[in-house]
């Protein structure tokens, strides 16, 4: 009976195939159009598939990469709104939950954009966007 030593097994997977965790979780227009030539592949000959439900598949498609633009777009619009949201406090009083709970108050100096969500400097505290509680016009 041959060993298999544990340490340089690789699993159920050889080195070259993506692992189950891996893969990809969600149907694109690519899987899609996979699956409509492969059912075209393999159809009955004496029995072709309905041009209906060919017509069918292809408005499916189409709607589903429509809806996938249409997804972009908006996190885009999104992400761009929240810039602007954060570019608009500077200069102005707004209050925020530190760390601990607290509700703390300061001038917004300076917006960074460096990742994700963009983050509001109160002096040289930087707060998330989404911490921001309130705002109000800097009094002078």
């Amino acid at each position: 009976m041959p060993t298999v030593d544990p340490v340089s097994a690789t699993g159920l997977y050889t080195r070259n195939e993506t692992p189950a965790s891996e893969r990809k979780q969600s149907l694109d227009s690519e899987v899609f159009l996979q699956l409509l030539v492969t059912q075209l592949k393999n159809q009955d000959p004496s029995s072709p598939m309905d041009t209906n439900e060919m017509i069918s598949q292809s408005t499916q498609l189409a709607m589903m990469e429509q809806l996938t633009t249409l997804a972009s777009t908006s996190n885009e619009t999104f992400a761009l709104s929240m810039r602007q949201t954060a570019a608009d406090l500077v200069g102005r009083q707004a209050s925020y939950l530190d760390a601990d709970g607290e509700t703390r108050t300061g001038l917004v100096t300076a917006v960074s954009f460096a990742s994700g969500t963009p983050q509001v400097l109160f002096g040289d505290v930087s707060v998330p966007l989404d911490a921001v509680s309130g705002v109000a016009v800097a009094v002078a």
